[in-house]
């Protein structure tokens, strides 16, 4: 299996759409799900100018059924999913815990959390069958530190990373590998929105012991890595690209 059939929620854009081109450069066959039909299909057609096979399926993680068709499709059309990535995520709404409502907390949490946790649930299911397979899910550095103005975020990806750790143990005597990413600042729309503004970009930026931000390409580079042969024997880990930060 030199090529390998590769699944990615949330792909349309940032580090997901990275990973797809990163997947193509390599020759794999990459499926990509999120909700924007013509941003999706500009990209179906980016990767297949590269030299290989590609499908956008236009996918909302957050509902079940939709989840379920898209890999049911995958496989339908393909076989069988090697390995998945699950980058479909939203900052939410930035702001002083006090400042959250019931409302900024669904929209963050229906997308972050449930949003993986159902892509995990469909693709675990499939790769159970098939005696194999690999899911990487994007957490981010905030999952593990957490961080000031990003309260329901960085719950949230707390969340990943416990969704990710139990799912690793329920599935390691299966032939099946759970990994997460985690970024640190980087550059993306997502920090542009969360940030606000460049003085703030800045500040951020300072924290950094590299003093800039990651590039797209540099967390592609993790996310394929963990999806391949040569790491084996992980799962159940949370690798951190973050410029040092998790460092000190």
């Amino acid at each position: 299996m030199d090529t390998k059939i590769i699944l990615i929620t949330g792909g349309i854009s940032g580090i997901g759409r990275a990973a797809a081109l990163a997947f193509a450069k390599q020759g794999d066959t990459v499926v990509v799900a999120g909700r924007r039909e013509m941003e999706g299909k500009a990209l179906q057609a980016e990767l297949r100018a590269i030299g290989g096979e590609a499908l956008f399926i236009q996918t909302d993680v957050r509902r079940d059924g939709e989840v379920a068709a898209l890999i049911d499709q995958t496989v339908a059309r393909f076989g069988r999913i090697d390995a998945a990535v699950n980058a479909a995520g939203t900052e939410g709404q930035p702001g002083l815990i006090v400042d959250q409502t019931a409302e900024s907390y669904a929209a963050t949490f229906d997308t972050n959390v449930l949003g993986t946790l159902l892509s995990m649930k469909h693709e675990i299911r499939v790769m159970q069958a098939q005696g194999h397979g690999n899911i990487v899910n994007v957490s981010s550095t905030f999952g593990h530190r957490g961080g000031p103005y990003a309260s329901v975020y960085a719950a949230s990806k707390h969340a990943v990373e416990g969704f990710t750790k139990s799912a690793a143990l329920e599935t390691a005597g299966a032939g099946i590998r759970v990994n997460a990413v985690a970024p640190g600042v980087t550059q993306t729309d997502m920090l542009d929105r969360f940030t606000g503004n460049e003085e703030n970009k800045a500040g951020l930026l300072s924290t950094v012991p590299m003093k800039r931000a990651g590039h797209v390409d540099e967390l592609a580079g993790a996310i394929v890595f963990l999806a391949s042969d040569q790491a084996g024997y992980m799962t159940g880990q949370v690798l951190s690209v973050d410029g040092g930060k998790s460092a000190g």
